[in-house]
């Protein structure tokens, strides 16, 4: 209890997710914005809507590292995307249309360079998404555009952008996600969702595949 006690305002606010928003009266709290946990797993479904089609996925991390894994080899769509000792690896052994088979490999990317993009997430609203059971959440928007430039009459391109969707009480509950932009390269509308159904705060397995190098 003294320990408690004894945290700053904003310390004991992020035990919470939540933290004093700027200009507020009274010292009312707001969100803060989404962040992965070191250790969790969870299940739900991969949705491509312009493909029709639908799969099980499964999200986990370990330790800091991660992976997503959508469909499988029964299903018309199969990938997985890791975190993985700093590093960031995508492989897809299915998509309609896709010949290109091998592991891509973006190293020095870690949870932390996740988290810091998260930070910079801009809070659209309080929601609840209408499924079984209900899911109050906070929505939230995160983006990358270039070329980076000042505001003003420029031309720019939203290279990605994502909806992330996080329980009001655990900003690292992350219940659903749209992501837009060239990072969902091979669906002709650019968009994916993931909606998961359980998200436990606890280790799931990793494993990088042996086609991918480390």
């Amino acid at each position: 209890m003294l320990a408690l006690s004894a945290l700053t305002p904003a310390v004991a606010a992020d035990r919470a997710g939540m933290a004093p928003s700027p200009g507020t009266a009274g010292g009312k709290a707001g969100p803060l914005p989404p962040k992965l946990p070191r250790n969790f797993h969870g299940r739900g479904r991969y949705i491509v809507q312009d493909l029709g089609v639908t799969v099980p996925f499964t999200w986990t991390g370990r330790d800091g590292d991660s992976q997503m894994i959508a469909g499988g080899p029964r299903y018309p769509i199969w990938f997985t995307n890791l975190i993985y000792r700093n590093s960031l690896y995508t492989l897809t052994y299915k998509w309609p249309g896709l010949d290109d088979h091998e592991c891509s490999r973006i190293p020095g990317f870690n949870l932390d360079t996740l988290n810091q993009k998260l930070g910079t997430s801009r809070f659209v609203g309080r929601e609840t998404l209408q499924r079984n059971p209900r899911r109050h959440v906070n929505h939230w928007r995160v983006g990358v555009v270039v070329p980076q430039l000042p505001p003003g009459k420029f031309l720019r391109f939203p290279l990605a952008l994502g909806d992330i969707y996080v329980d009001q009480r655990d900003r690292g509950t992350f219940w659903q996600v749209l992501q837009f932009g060239v990072q969902n390269l091979f669906d002709p509308e650019l968009d994916e969702w993931l909606v998961m159904n359980t998200f436990k705060h606890t280790p799931g397995k990793v494993r990088l595949p042996r086609q991918c190098p480390r």
